[in-house]
């Protein structure tokens, strides 16, 4: 899967179309290395996903699936949420970090799906962002992942720092940077490409000491920063 490139790359002097195509051999050649990869946060209804998300803010999704068993248990929908007290919600969020500001975030939320969509998790952008403390990040991981519903392409720190080194945009923000991403790659892949670029991210494209040797797309990568 590894080689060499004829030359170097050189993101400056390439053209658009080069851009595109090399993205998709990109997702491509990720897709063949980690084949198995998905949404590491564990869920059952696109509500659990919601509130899954949200606890995963700077905080590892492994340690958000090891709470939310008894979470999801006690309070299984948005009606059981907004009905609880933030100091019960808390009892369940132990080790969580801004765990106080994140129980009320969850209740706020749970409050407003019950009293705008009868508890359902509404299955638009524009209605998803315009609950307390949800960007567009965390609104495609519900909407592509939990819905079906495919708008935007999911940009974390992993991601926007693939996207980065692979020389495929300069953006720092995140919208800019999803917004690039949804011109290279097409619609149909932008969420799978979600979750092997984070793998790529965790595996290989760490933040600290790269392993660019080992890399799947060694070949296709100006190692833009690294």
């Amino acid at each position: 899967m590894k080689g060499k490139a004829a030359k170097p790359l050189n993101p400056a002097t390439e053209t658009f179309e080069a851009r595109r195509q090399r993205a998709q051999q990109i997702y491509a050649r990720l897709r063949k290395a980690f084949p198995d990869a998905r949404l590491t946060l564990n869920y059952e209804t696109p509500f659990q996903l919601l509130v899954a998300v949200i606890l995963a803010a700077r905080f590892r999704d492994d340690r958000v699936n090891a709470i939310t068993p008894k979470l999801f248990a006690r309070f299984p929908d948005a009606h059981s949420l907004a009905s609880a007290s933030e100091e019960e919600i808390l009892q369940y969020l132990q080790g969580v970090n801004m765990a106080r500001v994140k129980a009320r975030r969850l209740r706020e939320v749970a409050r407003l799906l019950v009293e705008k969509y009868n508890g359902e998790v509404p299955a638009s952008m524009e209605a998803l962002v315009a609950l307390p403390g949800i960007g567009r990040k965390t609104a495609n991981v519900v909407l592509g992942n939990a819905l079906g519903v495919v708008v935007g392409i999911e940009v974390d720190t992993h991601i926007a720092r693939v996207s980065q080194r692979l020389g495929l945009t300069t953006h720092k923000d995140p919208d800019r940077i999803e917004e690039v991403l949804m011109r290279l790659l097409p619609r149909e892949v932008w969420v799978p490409f979600s979750h092997v670029a984070k793998e790529l991210g965790r595996r290989y494209c760490r933040a600290r000491n790269p392993l660019c040797d080992e890399c799947p797309v060694q070949d296709l990568c100006p190692q833009i920063g690294v």
